[in-house]
């Protein structure tokens, strides 16, 4: 299931980047072209700050795992730990993990698309 999030996300972001391509290159006109570029460029850039705030709840996610392995330290010292609590802080460090590269593959995504769009905006 992780590599076909994985293989979701990255389809979903080329499918995005083809429509994108395409519809601007198939505007003949072009104040269309640039009107239609420039809000291409505010969705891409309400997604990029949704995106990098994603990064700020990653952090926040690592520090309170960092704080559960601290604290879970000496419980598993003196009388052994649950298994329970040790996968539950793996799962959720590989969650983040994960969570992480997806947000670094919409993040290319959407340079790309700016590169695209403003590449339009500029050519005639």
């Amino acid at each position: 299931m992780v590599l076909l999030s994985f293989v979701y996300r990255f389809v979903t972001n080329f499918a995005f980047l083809a429509v994108v391509y395409f519809s601007l290159n198939f505007m003949e006109k072009y104040p269309n072209r640039a009107i239609l570029a420039i809000l291409v460029l505010v969705y891409t850039g309400m997604r990029a700050a949704s995106t990098l705030r994603a990064f700020y709840f990653f952090q926040k996610i690592e520090k309170l795992e960092a704080e559960a392995k601290r604290l879970q330290a000496p419980i598993n010292d003196g009388s052994g730990g649950t298994p329970a609590r040790k996968q539950i802080v793996t799962d959720v460090a590989r969650l983040r993990r994960d969570g992480e590269l997806k947000s670094y593959m919409d993040l290319f995504f959407l340079a790309l698309i700016v590169l695209l769009c403003v590449a339009n905006i500029i050519r005639q």
